[in-house]
Parts: structure tokens; sequence; C-alpha cells
């Protein structure tokens, strides 16, 4: 089964207009409010349709996403379409192109290699320069040249600089790839499977409080790995993006799954508060 995303998804036809590129500066340390869980909203029901096809699912994440990854000293050039949402390595990301310097950018594209790169903006941190690569899987022009299309995450990239702003960024980027973790003796698997049982009460819990039945929760691990496990977990945090994002820009699993440990643990008390408060106020 699928992990239900912990807020509606914000992926939509939202263009940001920015035209520079303001690297964010995250702390990891500030505290995580708690999730709740919730299904996404149906936006366009026939392209909801399509989109179930490829889905995004734990399977959908690889160790490997292609059989000739790139090294992390390449340096290439890649467009970026800035959005108010993170992509993680594996993740399916669904969006709908109008504004008219994309869908020259998507013409682009079209002709190439599909790739873009996807990065994170809003108006209070800007743009980061930690990206991650959206490769499109699925594609429709529509009669007015707007698209709809469904990309899925690869690669990670740190921009380093820009080449062109105009009529679409463009930059230089290096590829970005977790190192081995400064505790040698760190049992990743071990850490991945605490995770995975807090995400089980989480969403058992959730789903009591939403008022859905409660039924065993399957495996969401699905024989990952660490790494690629760890991003997972980290796409299902929607309506968190800057902890998104500060997640994405570890360069450690270890870390990263055990900040994604602590983020549920917060997010598990809360449901258990709040479901207390439910069995002693039924009608509240």
């Amino acid at each position: 089964m699928a992990l239900p995303q912990i807020l509606p998804s914000t992926a939509s036809s939202i263009i940001p207009n920015k035209s520079h590129l303001t690297p964010t500066n995250h702390n990891l340390n500030h505290t995580i409010k708690p999730f709740f869980f919730s299904q996404p909203p149906l936006h366009h029901r026939e392209w909801r349709r399509k989109l179930n096809s490829v889905r995004c699912s734990a399977s959908s994440f690889s160790e490997k996403h292609h059989t000739n990854s790139p090294k992390s000293d390449d340096v290439v050039e890649l467009p970026l379409f800035p959005l108010p949402l993170v992509l993680f390595p594996g993740a399916i990301l669904p969006l709908q192109i109008f504004e008219f310097r994309y869908r020259m950018m998507m013409h682009t594209l079209l002709q190439t290699d599909l790739r873009f790169g996807v990065i994170y903006t809003d108006a209070a941190t800007g743009t980061a320069d930690v990206g991650c690569v959206g490769e499109i899987v699925k594609h429709e022009r529509l009669v007015d040249d707007r698209f709809f299309f469904i990309c899925k995450g690869q690669e990670r990239f740190r921009v380093t600089k820009l080449v062109r702003t105009k009529p679409y960024l463009v930059a230089e980027v290096t590829w970005l790839e977790d190192r081995p973790s400064a505790n040698g003796d760190e049992d990743l698997d071990s850490l991945a499977n605490e995770v995975e049982t807090y995400m089980k009460d989480v969403i058992r819990l959730s789903n009591r409080l939403n008022g859905k039945p409660e039924k065993e929760v399957q495996d969401l691990r699905r024989n990952l790995f660490p790494t690629p496990f760890s991003f997972f977990v980290g796409s299902t945090f929607e309506g968190a993006p800057r902890e998104q994002q500060a997640l994405l820009e570890l360069e450690d699993t270890a870390m990263r799954l055990k900040r994604e440990k602590e983020t549920l643990r917060n997010t598990l008390n809360y449901l258990t508060a709040a479901s207390a408060v439910k069995d002693v106020f039924p009608s509240s």
C-alpha cells in the first residue's frame, strides 16, 4: 500500500516568478510540529486516472535510479523549475504547466533528455540551492499548449552557478550523494525499521482519529535499502516543505533517518494525546 500523505498535495499549476537563486540556510535542529495524515484532494479527475498508472509507492524508490548514475564531481547544465514544494529521489510528482516560459522549457525537454531540476522556493527563504532532478515519465499536451505531465525524482543536485535567467533558469549543478556516516558502527537497517514502526503507528492513530477503519498497516519499507527508504519517508511529510528541504539537503542517511524518527515520534505523541481526548470527549 502507498503511504498516506501528511497533508494534501501542493503539486499544482502554481509557477513562482523567481528570477534568481538565494541559497537557503536551514536550521537542522529546529523543533518539528506534529503532522496529520490525510489523502490528497482530487484536483483533476481525468489526470488523476492517468496518474494512477504511475502512482508513487514504496516500490518506486530504487537504490539506484539510473544504471549510469552521474558522479558527484560531474558538472552539468540543468534547466530549473522553482516550486513551493520539494521533490525527493524516487517520488512521483504531477504538474500542470501553463506559464509561457515553462511551456518553452517543456518543448525543449521533450526534444532532449526529459530531465530538469525541481528546486524549492518560498517568499520567506527565497530559492534553495539544493534540489532534485525530475524526469518526465508521462505527458499530455493540450490544444491551448498547456502541459500536464508526471515526473519522477532522480538524483539530487547543488546549484553552483547560474548560466542564465531568461526565458527560464538554467544553472550549472553538481550531484549530491550521501556520504558514509561519521559513526561507522551505525546500524542503518535497524534505524530504518524503527522509522517504519513509527510510521505504522502514526497511520493507525491518524486513521482512528479520522474515523477510518482500524486495520493492520502493511509493509511500508518493501525491502528498500535505508537511503531510498529515508527519501520515501521524507516525501510523505507534505505540508512541511521547509522540513522536507532540510531532509533533502542532508548527506548522511543515518542523520536523515534519525531526524525523521524524531518527527514521527513527536507526531505520534501528539496523536496519542488527541486520541485520549477523543475517548474522554467523543463529541469534541
